[in-house]
């Protein structure tokens, strides 16, 4: 078990900034041999993988076939690696508007519509409703619009599905159905391994 300070710094700082990641990023699983998250996905960029992986913390599993090297050695880069210590999941989801849309199949909860989203409170502010997962849906402005401060039942608008406060568990199931646009071949069976099978 990693001690706490590291076990934060895993927690936070898998995922990196978006142009540390366009070449060559390592997909990091935790000692389960699942992905320490799929919203985002838990990725390093090479340089990182590799510092791990001299650092004794992390197993690879697959590489890419690109070679970096230093003064005494050459290793193929790591596209997914595994933690050699596990890393306990954070039970709390953060409600937070990328969270929400996630949540909500990134999709209108009134229309079903996958256009421009933004969000709605189901029980107006202005009548006492609050912001929060109970109370707070994915919606097209064309609906939010429509619905303005009414309550649900004045606005002629239906929810497809009451809003609620998702778990850990449910946030991973609806990051497994949103991969991100780049996923390289080696990383797809530890993506869907636990997935079920079809008949």
């Amino acid at each position: 078990m990693l001690d706490r300070p590291a076990e934060i710094e895993f927690r936070t700082s898998f995922v990196r900034e978006p142009s540390a990641l366009k070449h060559y990023p390592a997909l990091v699983l935790n000692a389960d041999f699942r992905p320490l998250s799929y919203y985002p996905l838990s990725l390093w960029p090479w340089q990182e993988a590799i510092k791990a992986v001299f650092l004794d913390r992390v197993m690879i599993l697959a590489e890419y076939d690109e070679v970096v090297r230093s003064q005494r050695a050459a290793i193929r880069i790591p596209s997914v690696v595994v933690l050699k210590d596990y890393v306990k999941p954070q039970k709390r989801v953060a409600f937070t508007r990328f969270n929400l849309f996630l949540r909500d199949e990134f999709c209108c909860q009134y229309c079903g519509s996958k256009g421009d989203l933004t969000f709605d409170h189901v029980l107006p502010r202005s009548r006492g409703g609050i912001t929060s997962w109970e109370n707070v849906v994915a919606a097209c402005a064309p609906c939010n619009l429509r619905k303005a401060n009414k309550p649900l039942k004045q606005s002629g608008l239906t929810l497809k599905r009451p809003p609620y406060q998702p778990s850990a568990e449910d946030m991973q199931r609806a990051g497994r159905r949103f991969p991100p646009n780049h996923l390289h071949d080696s990383w797809v069976d530890f993506l869907y391994w636990d997935a079920e099978l079809e008949a």
